[in-house]
Order: C-alpha cells, then structure tokens, then sequence
C-alpha cells in the first residue's frame, strides 16, 4: 500500500471497537503478566513438513524438560499449523487422526513434565465446516446462520468471493458468540494453555480493508473468560499497529512482524535479514507494550542448532538481546533435540532473561547501523544495549546525555557477568560485526544539561515532483508528506535547517510506513546516506535518531528515494550541541552508484536502501562503479560488500585502477543479502571502487561499508569528527 494515498484512514476503522475495548481489561484471559518463554514447531515445520505429529511433540516435550532451560523459565510448548484434520459434528476444528491420534494425552504428556501446551487456529470458519453447516453447540443455529452476507474471507489466507474457504463470522448474529465459546472450552477440555490466532487484519500485510478481524479477536478473548481456563491470545501475523487498542484490550500479545523463517527462500532457517528486519520494524511499536498494554512478539529464536539456523554466534546473541529488550516472548525454533551448548548458553542466561521479564520494554535512543536501545527501570537503573548492523567491527558509542545523564557508578555486561565500572561522558565499546553490548547501569548523580531542538515539518518543506501532503491522524499538526521516491525528483527538502557551529548533531525522524521502506537522504551536497526504518503504520508515526553533520547556519536536508519506496515523513526533529557522536564507518548503495551496461537498479525487499543491482557482469562494461569512496587519511580500511546470489558467483574488485582482486563468493538466495569483509588499502580522499566480472554474471550488489581497522585507542576519545 502506497502510504501517501490518503484514502481509507485505518484509525477511523477502529473506531466502531473502541468502547468494547475500554470496557475490557489491558492484559486479559488470567495471563500475561509478562512475556513468556517456551518452544515453538513451526521454524522445524519450515525444513519437515512432516514435523508436526504427536510423536514428535512428545520428543519435543522431552527434550525441553532434559535441557535445563526450564529452570530458567522455558515452559511452553507450542503446536504449529497443521495439526487439524477435520471438524467434529458441532464444526469445532478436530486433530488429524493420522498424526495426532490423541491430542488430550499428548497435552496431558506435557503438563506431566510442568510445561503448558500452545495450539495455532485462524478466525473464521473453514470451507468443510460450512458446507457441512453444523449445528452449534448449545444452540438452535448452524454454521450458515453465523456468516458476515455476502459471504466474504474471514481472515487474511481467504480468497475474494462467495467461495473464499475461509468465511468471515458476523459477530452481531445469534449463535456466533456460541460458536467461538464451543471452540474455546473444545481447547480448554484439552488442556490449552496458549492460542495463536493467525492471519488476524487489519495486518497480516492485507491491503483488503474488507477483511476486518478486530471482532472475531474480541469473541475469542471473550470465549476464553468464559471457559474458566487461564489461555494466553496471541494475534498474528504484523498486524497493523493502528488497532492497538483492541490487541491491548483483548489478547495479551501481538506479532509485529512477518515469519522470521526463510521458509524454503534461503538454506536455513533463518538469516542475518530477518533479524535485522526486528530491529526496523520495534521503534514503530516500542510505546505500546508493557504489563498493562501487552507485549510485542518477534517471532520464534533460531539460535539452538548451529549452522543450521543461519546465524552466527554473535548473530544469535544479538537478537536475543533485541528480543530481551524488547520483553518479547522467547520461544525457541529449530529441534529441540539438537539444542547445542551455545543455544543452551544464550537462552538459558539467567541476567539476560531478567531483562526480558522486567516489565520495561526498551525505547531505541539512537538509530541507524549503530543503535542504542535503553529501558528505564527507575531508580537511577537502566539497561542498555548497543548494537553493530554492520559487518564490519565498529566502536558503538552512547553520550551519557543522550539519557539526560552525567556518567554511570557502575556497569555490569550481563553476557559476560563482568562488572565495569564507572563511565563518564560518552561509553564506547569495540563490536564484532552483528554483535552486541548488553548493560545493567546504574547512573551517576546529576543531570545532563538539557540542549534545544527545533522541529521542521515535512509539509513546510520543499515538496518535488509526486510528493505531497496528506492527513494523517497521529501525526504533527494532523499532516505528512508522502509520494516521495521511485524517481530522483521525488523528494522532500528541508532547507533551513539552523546549526550555531559546526557539527554532528541528532536529527530524530518521524516516518510511517507498514513493513520495510528506506530514506537516501542528502546532507547540503554531501553524499546520499540511507536511513532504513520499518513499521506498523501509515497513521501513527514510528521514530529514530540520527546523528548528522551541520555547517554553521542554515542547512538542507533532502529526503527521498530515486530508486525505490521511502516511509511517509512527518517531520525531523534537530538538536544538539554540535557534539554528538558520529559513526565512523560510511555506506554507499549499489543502487546510487555508477551503472554500466545493463546494470540496473530496483526494489527489493531486505536489502538496504530497499532496493539492489543486478545484472551485473557478462561484459567488461557491465558494472557497478563508486566513484567517491572518501577517507580522512592514506591506509588499511574495513570494506564490507553486501551481495545476492543464488550458489557461486565471482566478484571482481578494483581499487582506484588497481589490478582486480578476484572475489569467489556464495550464497543461497537472491532475496537476502550476504556480507564479504575484506582489508583494502585506501587513499586520502576520493577513491573509486568498481565491482562486476567482464566473463560470466556476477552477484547482485546491495552496498558497500567502508571503515576505519577499529583500533583499541579509539576507546578512549570520540571516533570520528565530521571531516571525514
């Protein structure tokens, strides 16, 4: 959906549900007092689609409880999609007799163990069930008396039509309030403990405001109060934030984004991308979870069978702190009987898990490839987590006042159960490229100085080509810019941005967008730099802080997208002293570079800046040329190259006219990228960097990252200036 149409306002939906929400408690169904920990089949499910059977759940169930990690909380055990076979003669859903031949003993299997047991089923009613037309327990009426008329799909899996195998359930007829309790006490006589309700809308990337969910999610939390069993709701899949209140008032928790599962698209289960895709889409989300707002579901953890889930190890680290932070639920992916040392290592980190439990979701502070995220627990206590995007190593740094702090008295890293220290002014710390800095902090007395910031509004701006304004409810003065991207004309500028000296300075960002969208923006004439966000949102704004450098005076800072979709903007948010801390590594896109031949650029979906090149190679002019790679001195620099390709390809890499340096690379996907570090010597200044291969076609290219060999020094004193 293109958020700058401004045709259907998604909160105005919401309304007809709003006084049934208030009138429901925020954290309902006996649970979900905070996140909670277990297993799930479906990233299994993705590689064995004959997974799924009760004999394998029972070996599931067994593994758990031999691993230790339920001493450390881990109690669920979650069924997947597939376990349904049939309907009974009420048109409850019933298990596959050939795979689950006696669900109540399975589920009675895993409470012997003092785990719970979690089961997956969708709103609506299937094609089966209809046809039958059932009569509804307790009732007079049937399955066809229930039906929203015309018939129409009951979630986001239906299809358009009078046929659409799964039927919307009108929640204003007689017996349809029945139907949903006789499905709920069928689960609850099992011994359900957790139900995920999947293909929930508005969400679950449907773009058919038609399908409308919020009532069936209402008649399910209502059916589990009346069954008398405490059941978790979770709703699912990336609904659309813009609903919140009725996922507050009636589940506990919500996925806020899509399967974190290649699903047959890469070799594993899961890879780098889709865990970076976390990281975009939280800020959108991050001010609406907690005890009495429910919890943001990141999907399942992939960090327990080795090479298998895709990750490395500081890969894996990294989004179970993100999850932590963010008081996600962590259920665990993969086969829990080849739970490795590092899995049980990562999940089973006792300091880690209190993060996740505390009840304080994180906010992000700082954004872009070295973000901040920081939970304020009260008392002068917070945690803290630092991050590296980026594959090559990096100094992470967090000024003390970006928290309105003077300094910490104490530190502890509570991967590593070290105590620190104290820390004054700015703390830096050296990260492996994907890695990550998890912190207990405990802040000195005093206070930061509090700086000013102005606020410049996207409608005030400079609107070219397509861009326009648009209402949008959440946003600053009810209005944003939208339009922008798919053409180098299509931008919005900022041309008096006011800085007293020169400097880095933090520009927050105000964008909308449901799913992933990125920013090439330009700083006065300086080079294209890409800000890549997510979101739950066309109406409610997600933030992120930037650092930025200003000349003294006015500035002008240009937002679009030439080759493929922004978010919507409201506004940007400037401030600062002139002394904010500034990356010292630069990006550079594929897709903004030099092109030759028949190079071309495009979208695609999990790369940076949202789009690639491609059709690179076959010819010596086929290539992607960077034309000014710029460095402060003459030496050896980090060059990350994030390429596509789907099995072996070879890159050749020049250096300002240099003989090509042959680069052999792999890799299981054109939808995902891939990153190569390597050492290459630079000079002072501009430098051109080609890529292609004259022979046989090349990976597609999303970008390269270009920085500094991190030295033990930098730890000291801030990395970079602006004169880079």
């Amino acid at each position: 959906m293109n958020g700058s149409i401004p045709a259907f306002s998604r909160l105005a939906l919401a309304c007809g549900l709003m006084t049934l929400a208030s009138a429901a408690s925020a954290q309902v169904n006996g649970v979900g007092q905070r996140p909670y920990l277990g297993w799930s089949s479906f990233s299994q499910q993705t590689l064995d689609p004959a997974f799924l059977t009760q004999a394998n759940m029972v070996t599931q169930s067994d593994a758990l409880a031999a691993s230790g990690l339920q001493a450390h909380g881990y109690t669920y055990i979650n069924l997947d999609s597939g376990w349904q076979g049939g309907f009974d003669a009420n048109g409850r859903p019933t298990p596959d007799p050939r795979t689950f031949p006696d669900i109540k003993a399975l589920i009675d299997h895993i409470h012997g163990h003092g785990q719970k047991a979690g089961i997956y089923w969708i709103p609506g009613v299937e094609e089966p069930a209809v046809q039958a037309n059932s009569p509804i327990l307790g009732t007079p009426y049937h399955i066809q008396d229930i039906l929203a008329l015309p018939h129409r799909a009951g979630n986001a899996f239906g299809a358009p039509g009078e046929s659409p195998y799964h039927y919307k359930i009108d929640f204003s007829k007689p017996g349809a309030q029945e139907y949903m309790d006789s499905v709920v006490a069928l689960f609850a006589s099992w011994g359900v403990d957790l139900i995920k309700l999947d293909g929930v809308t508005p969400g679950s990337y449907s773009d058919d405001l038609s399908i409308d969910n919020r009532d069936d999610v209402a008649a399910w939390s209502k059916a589990i109060s009346r069954s008398g069993r405490p059941i978790w709701l979770t709703v699912s899949w990336a609904v659309d934030k813009d609903y919140q209140d009725v996922w507050q008032a009636y589940s506990n928790a919500r996925r806020i984004d899509d399967d974190v599962e290649c699903e047959s698209r890469c070799a594993t289960l899961t890879n780098w991308p889709r865990i970076e895709k976390r990281f975009r889409d939280l800020p959108g989300w991050q001010d609406v979870a907690g005890p009495s707002k429910g919890w943001n579901d990141l999907d399942s953890l992939d960090i327990g069978d080795g090479d298998e889930d895709g990750l490395t190890v500081d890969e894996k680290r990294s989004a179970v702190t993100l999850w932590a932070m963010a008081n996600a639920p962590l259920y665990l992916g993969g086969d829990l009987t080849k739970l490795d040392d590092t899995g049980k290592q990562l999940a089973g980190n006792d300091e880690v898990i209190a993060v996740n439990q505390s009840g304080k979701p994180a906010m992000q502070v700082i954004g872009g490839d070295l973000p901040v995220w920081v939970s304020d627990l009260g008392g002068g206590r917070y945690h803290v987590a630092l991050f590296n995007m980026n594959a090559t190593r990096a100094v992470v740094e967090l000024p003390w006042r970006v928290l309105g702090l003077t300094g910490a008295r104490r530190m502890r890293d509570l991967w590593r159960h070290q105590e620190q220290g104290p820390s004054s002014g700015s703390y830096r710390v050296e990260l492996p490229g994907h890695g990550t800095q998890l912190l207990l902090v405990e802040a000195l007395p005093g206070h930061a100085t509090a700086v000013p910031s102005t606020n410049y509004e996207a409608e005030a701006g400079t609107l070219a080509g397509t861009a326009a304004p648009a209402a949008c409810t959440g946003c600053s003065g009810g209005v944003k810019v939208g339009g922008l991207g798919l053409g180098v004309g299509n931008t919005v500028s900022f041309d008096r941005v006011y800085a007293p000296r020169d400097g880095a300075y933090l520009m927050r960002v105000d964008s909308l967008t449901l799913g992933l969208r990125s920013y090439l923006y330009q700083v006065n004439d300086g080079p294209l730099q890409t800000f890549n966000s997510g979101g739950g949102s066309f109406q409610l704004p997600s933030q992120s802080t930037l650092p930025v450098c200003l000349r003294k005076g006015f500035n002008r800072i240009r937002f679009g997208n030439a080759a493929s979709y922004p978010p919507d903007l409201d506004r940007i948010v400037v401030g600062g002293a002139g002394n904010a801390a500034l990356p010292a590594s630069a990006t550079y896109e594929a897709e903004a570079a030099v092109l030759g031949g028949t190079v071309t650029a495009g979208f695609s979906n999990y790369f940076s800046g949202l789009a690639k090149a491609g059709n690179i190679g076959v010819g010596s002019a086929n290539t992607v040329i960077f034309p000014a790679v710029t460095v402060p001195t003459s030496g050896s620099y980090q060059l990350e190259i994030d390429y596509a390709t789907k099995g072996p390809r070879t890159l050749y890499l020049t250096i300002n006219g240099q003989a090509p340096i042959r680069l052999d690379l792999d890799g299981s996907s054109f939808d995902d990228p891939v990153a190569k570090v390597l050492d290459v010597s630079l000079k002072a200044g501009a430098n051109t960097i080609g890529l292609g291969n004259a022979d046989a076609p090349a990976p597609d290219l999303d970008r390269i990252v270009v920085a500094p060999r991190v030295l033990p020094a930098w730890l000291g004193a801030s990395a970079t200036t602006c004169q880079r």
